[in-house]
């Protein structure tokens, strides 16, 4: 009987140990996007907020699973830059940001023995968008459909982007325990892409002709837009440089990532081992680490 209550006991301490394993955050801060139309970090002219929620969880007191759903929005545009070929393109762009993350996270130290810790993570994501701009009567025109460098139209043999891409996030940060259970980072996260049509400019001009016969005239107007700023400005000829399709777009956030251990003891730090909690059950079968 007494092997049965133990066992029995054993089993929920170490359920509940795995509940305290979960940790539920929020995240705040800002977004920027590097491209053909920034090539500024931490520009302060086309940076927008962001916003997101996290779900983690303990393999070690270094490592963490981090689920996370984060909500923003992007913005380049030639306007900003010092470059004359780039004022002299005129384009711009923006987005809203949609993304799904799973990533590892690595903490150099135990936050249940320190206050403080630098920390990476890496992993995968999933994300949307749906470039836009806006023409020279104020009006939101998306981008996509327009098929600026000639993406699903015939000859061109270039396939119309999907608004659904994946991303490789990695990045690091500070982070400081209040508590066992509460912890604030501050880090910077940034995501390598698989695209470069984030802001829709890639490539090359196609032909003018081409373009306002199978697009129409809105989009040999947003293809260049050098005119809006020199009326005798002429439409660049086909196969001229319009992006750089080399290097991939890029999008970073950096800002604030606060979380909760559900179901935790509340002490700024744990005991030594052995210890037994508010619950009655040993610490060192509440960690199974």
């Amino acid at each position: 009987m007494k092997t049965l209550i133990f066992s029995i006991f054993l089993v929920a301490c170490t359920n509940f140990a795995r509940a305290q394993r979960i940790h539920a955050g929020l995240y705040v801060g800002s977004a920027n996007y590097l491209g053909e139309l920034n090539e500024k970090i931490f520009s302060g002219d086309q940076s927008h907020p962001v916003y997101g929620i996290t779900g983690n969880y303990e393999l070690s007191e270094h490592i963490m699973i981090r689920a996370g759903f984060s909500k923003g929005s992007l913005e380049g545009a030639d306007r900003y830059s010092k470059n004359g070929f780039s004022l002299s393109r005129n384009l711009s762009f923006k987005t809203q940001l949609s993304e799904v993350s799973l990533v590892a996270e690595a903490n150099l130290l135990s936050l249940y023995q320190h206050r403080f810790s630098p920390y990476v993570f890496a992993g995968l994501a999933m994300f949307h968008f749906d470039p836009y701009t806006f023409d020279r009567n104020s009006n939101k025109v998306y981008l996509r459909p327009l098929s600026t460098e000639g993406q699903g139209i015939p000859g061109y043999n270039k396939k119309t982007y999907s608004k659904t891409q994946l991303a490789f996030p990695f990045g690091g940060g500070i982070k400081f325990a209040f508590t066992d259970n509460l912890r604030l980072g501050l880090e910077l996260g940034m995501r390598k892409l698989f695209t470069d049509y984030l802001d829709d400019v890639s490539t090359i001009y196609i032909s003018q002709d081409d373009l306002l016969r199978e697009r129409g005239p809105q989009a040999a107007d947003l293809a260049f837009r050098g005119d809006e700023l020199d009326p005798f400005a002429l439409y660049p000829p086909k196969g001229e440089q319009r992006g750089g399709s080399r290097n991939k777009d890029w999008y970073y956030f950096g800002g604030l990532h606060i979380s909760y251990r559900i179901g935790g003891e509340s002490a700024v730090r744990r005991g030594k081992e052995g210890k037994k909690s508010q619950f009655g059950c040993p610490a060192n079968v509440q960690r199974l680490y």
